[in-house]
Formats: C-alpha cells, sequence, structure tokens
C-alpha cells in the first residue's frame, strides 16, 4: 500500500491540480513528507511555515483581529491558512495546520489541540468549495508524536476530500489499477 503523500501525488497528478502547504506547529513536516516521494514537483507548488504568528497575517492574510482575539490555535485560523496559501502560491487546494504540540499550553489552548485545514476549488455552480474543511483534533503523546500525527491527519483530510470528488471515469480507472473491485 502506497503513502498518503504518494497516494495524493498521484490524485492530483491525475486530475491535474496542484498543490500548496501553510505549516505552523509541523514547521515544514507535511512538506517535506510531500516532496519526499517522486514526481512531486508536478503538483508541489510550495509551502509557508508561518511559525511566529504575525506572519500568519502578514504571509498568509489571515484576519489580524481574529488572531488578536483567539489566538494562533483556532479553526479559523487554520481555515484562512489553508485558503491564504493557496491563493498566495497560486494552488487548486491549500492545507494548513495549527495548534499545540508542546510542552506548554499556548493561547490558553492544551498541549495536542490541532486544527487541519483544507481549502480548494469550486467544484458547484453555488459556490461551495470542494475543501474549506477544517478538523479539530485532540492528539496524545510528545511533542513528535503530535506533530507527525498532525501530518498524517492534514495529508489524510485532502485525500478525503479528493475521493470525494472523484468522476466515474477517474474511479474507474483506480479499479482497473487496483484488480477490479
Amino acid at each position: 500500500m502506497s503513502s498518503p503523500a504518494t497516494e495524493l501525488v498521484r490524485l492530483l497528478t491525475v486530475r491535474g491540480e496542484s498543490l500548496a502547504v501553510a505549516e505552523s506547529l509541523t514547521g515544514g513536516l507535511v512538506a517535506a513528507e510531500i516532496t519526499a516521494v517522486p514526481g512531486a514537483s508536478k503538483v508541489f507548488r510550495g509551502s509557508v511555515t508561518a511559525y511566529a504568528t504575525e506572519l500568519k497575517h502578514r504571509l498568509l492574510g489571515v484576519d489580524a483581529t481574529l488572531l488578536a482575539q483567539r489566538g494562533a490555535v483556532d479553526p479559523q485560523v487554520a481555515a484562512e491558512m489553508a485558503a491564504g496559501v493557496r491563493k498566495a502560491l497560486g494552488a487548486d487546494w491549500g492545507l494548513a495546520t495549527t495548534g499545540v504540540a508542546g510542552p506548554e499550553v499556548q493561547d490558553g489552548r492544551p498541549v495536542g489541540t490541532v486544527f487541519v485545514a483544507v481549502d480548494g476549488p469550486l467544484t458547484d455552480p453555488s459556490g461551495s468549495a470542494g475543501g474549506g474543511k477544517v478538523e479539530a483534533l485532540r492528539l496524545n503523546g510528545e511533542r513528535a508524536e503530535i506533530r507527525m500525527e498532525s501530518v498524517r491527519s492534514v495529508l489524510a483530510l485532502l485525500l478525503r476530500e479528493l475521493a470525494g470528488e472523484q468522476t466515474g471515469n477517474e474511479r474507474a480507472q483506480d479499479t482497473e489499477r487496483n484488480g477490479g473491485f
């Protein structure tokens, strides 16, 4: 079985779409996971590691008032980071991670509080986004474990979005490739 990053690169390549990543607590681990896949350059536009709160506003366009009122560890901040990196780097899809890896509480949020987000292209005439989803996580473990689970979770979130949007033709190709199931 292929890794989630390998599957993402494959699906985005088939679809002719691109990806950008905004990271905070993961500090570049999501980008590293994706770029470890051969052929990632066909789909990966780049990433912004906005570890400092003010960079989330300055580089990714996250609302300054939102950051001042709620802090960086917030579901709306994650959503705005994903949308911001998508726009800034000209990608079809944007991913974002923000949270508390530890060892201390941040912005009143306990260690293990993580928000991952995806923002994607418009998929229907009503204007609803293919992405635009945020997932709240409550993770246990040491700092490194929380960061790695955040990487796995954000990749899985985009995989679910892409799988939900596959056309019948792409599914038929997958079925043929995977032995006819």
